[in-house]
């Protein structure tokens, strides 16, 4: 195998694909990418046996044939060379040979018949939406993902897909996140076809996004989701497993409205939060009609209080939270201002923006 290729042709396509790869491997050759260079150009592959990536760049092959080079090592390398330097690359034997200037790197290689393919099923449901809006639906939900949860399906974010709406849930048990866009798909007029995307495929799909506004379509199968975006596709397994019903966390009574400006909430919440317990980060809430009151304190009997106005429809309450979850939500929401409604002190919160109805939060309480 030989080709010769601009520096800056290949960056981007060999960062995103050895995005994939993970750093401790049960098999060596997951740590490498497959090359395959035919008359087509070049191809590029990583995956954990659960996400790929597939990069594919037009470039003229001088020999085609195909091995797998060490990921990072190949991507480093890439990244250190300079700008506007062409490189080359030849394999010889099981030794790959990389060329640029006065610079000479041989890489050790593995047999590409050894590399592993995540199997292609057919989609039953495509769905396209403008990139903008995948990007903001992954960055309103992704955070609340639980993160090496027993609970498998937690850890990744539900995709319901219906014919005329797109919707994305989170949640790790403590909290719970929601969006729903407009979308086009051919989805059966009332049927909505679910799937959970693995974390780790969510943070990739987030990384293929720019700031293009073209559409982008997810091809939606029984076991697999499919993202092509340009010479890059993403496949990843679905996450086997029951999601739970999210519509019965969702609080249907909120008599008791709070809403303010979401910055100064923020800010409130951020200077209170640095005398929290490091473990458990409560916070106490002290709600009147006009104004929030924030205490926080710590085995060391350190105290932090922080009053915000607001207006409160309703009785004075007093109620706990993780105040890191409060902040999640209050970095997420894009509006000047942010309503939160709460039932009593025992019962989850519902934080949204009231602005724009897509999006919905519920945090649980805690008791301080």
């Amino acid at each position: 195998m030989k080709f010769t290729i601009p520096r800056e042709a290949l960056l981007k396509p060999l960062q995103l694909v050895t995005g994939v790869v993970e750093r401790r491997q049960t098999l060596p050759v997951l740590a490498n990418l497959l090359i395959q260079a035919d008359d087509d150009g070049l191809s590029l592959t990583g995956t954990d046996l659960e996400v790929e990536m597939i990069a594919r760049c037009s470039v003229p092959i001088e020999q085609p044939g195909e091995v797998t080079i060490p990921a990072r090592k190949l991507a480093d390398i890439w990244r250190a060379l300079p700008d506007g330097a062409d490189v080359s690359v030849v394999v010889e034997g099981e030794r790959a040979v990389i060329r640029s200037g006065r610079s000479r790197f041989t890489l050790a290689t593995l047999p590409a018949v050894d590399f592993p393919k995540v199997e292609n099923a057919d989609s039953d449901v495509v769905v396209s939406l403008p990139q903008s809006q995948i990007g903001k639906l992954i960055d309103q939900v992704s955070f609340a993902m639980a993160q090496q949860d027993v609970r498998v399906f937690l850890n990744g974010m539900l995709l319901e897909i219906g014919e005329k709406t797109i919707r994305a849930v989170a949640t790790d048990g403590h909290r719970l996140a929601m969006a729903t866009k407009p979308c086009e798909s051919n989805a059966e007029p009332g049927t909505v076809k679910q799937a959970i995307v693995p974390r780790k495929a969510v943070v990739e799909m987030g990384r293929l996004l720019d700031e293009e506004d073209e559409d982008l379509s997810i091809q939606l199968g029984s076991n697999h989701l499919k993202v092509p975006k340009g010479g890059v596709t993403l496949t990843t397994k679905l996450v086997d497993g029951q999601f739970p019903d999210y519509e019965k966390v969702v609080p249907k009574d909120v008599s008791r409205v709070l809403s303010g400006d979401r910055d100064t909430l923020k800010q409130g919440f951020l200077r209170a939060s640095i005398l929290s317990n490091e473990k458990y980060r409560g916070v106490r809430l002290a709600i009147t009609p006009e104004s929030l009151t924030i205490q926080a304190n710590n085995p060391e009997q350190e105290e932090a209080e922080e009053t915000v106005p607001v207006q409160f429809s309703g009785d004075q309450l007093e109620i706990g939270f993780n105040v890191s979850y409060l902040l999640d939500v209050l970095s997420v929401l894009n509006s000047d201002q942010v309503q939160m409604s709460v039932s009593d002190a025992n019962s989850s919160a519902l934080l949204e923006s009231p602005e724009d109805s897509d999006a919905v939060y519920v945090v649980m309480p805690m008791r301080l």
